[in-house]
């Protein structure tokens, strides 16, 4: 008699076990289904977000933009001006130095930049290498630019990461405030550069 009493307090630990088993792997599985799911297929996903810029995060770099030149391996702000660097250009250089120095003591991990696929002006070559000394300058392929930028005359600025990244994009007019802040945010999260 006592086997018998035995057998199904042995079944039902076992039967509970299967449960807590089984429950486990839920526990681990339904996330990663669900996650998955919803970036596929887009559904439950916040219209809300922390950045100002256009968001390119999908893999392309500097050389797929076109940019080549003796590139720092930190954050850069990047104004690129694919026909003459005029008016919309020049604020864009503008905001990029001053959104560099508003980084205060993180301002060594950045750099600001410019990216042309002509030579500038005289004057305005001579006006950057005085009044923009840590402006970097680089070669831009416009072939190769067009293939990235949404409107090829404009200028833009773009963030960049220490890997070459593209991060975001801005176009003429942008806050500068609000580039800051997203600077700022990329700075604070990165654990590179």
């Amino acid at each position: 008699m006592l086997k018998k009493t035995a057998l199904p307090e042995n079944r039902t630990q076992q039967r509970k076990g299967r449960l807590q088993l089984i429950a486990l792997i839920l526990l681990a599985v339904v996330p990663i289904l669900l996650a998955s799911s919803m970036y596929k297929w887009r559904f439950w996903v916040p219209e809300s977000r922390n950045y100002h810029g256009e968001l390119l995060g999908d893999g392309r770099t500097l050389a797929d933009l076109g940019v080549s030149g003796d590139i720092p391996q930190t954050w850069l702000l990047l104004v690129s001006a694919p026909d003459d660097c005029l008016e919309d250009c020049r604020k864009l250089v503008y905001l990029a130095r001053q959104i560099h120095i508003a980084l205060g003591r993180e301002a060594a991990r950045a750099h600001h930049a410019l990216a042309t696929s002509q030579a500038l002006p005289l004057d305005y070559g001579q006006q950057l290498a005085r009044e923009y000394p840590q402006l970097g300058r680089f070669n831009l392929q416009p072939e190769r630019y067009l293939t990235i930028a949404t409107d090829n005359k404009t200028p833009q600025l773009w963030i960049i990461d220490p890997l070459g990244n593209l991060v975001l994009r801005y176009a003429p007019g942008s806050n500068g405030k609000q580039i800051l802040k997203d600077l700022q945010l990329l700075l604070k999260l990165s654990k590179i550069g």
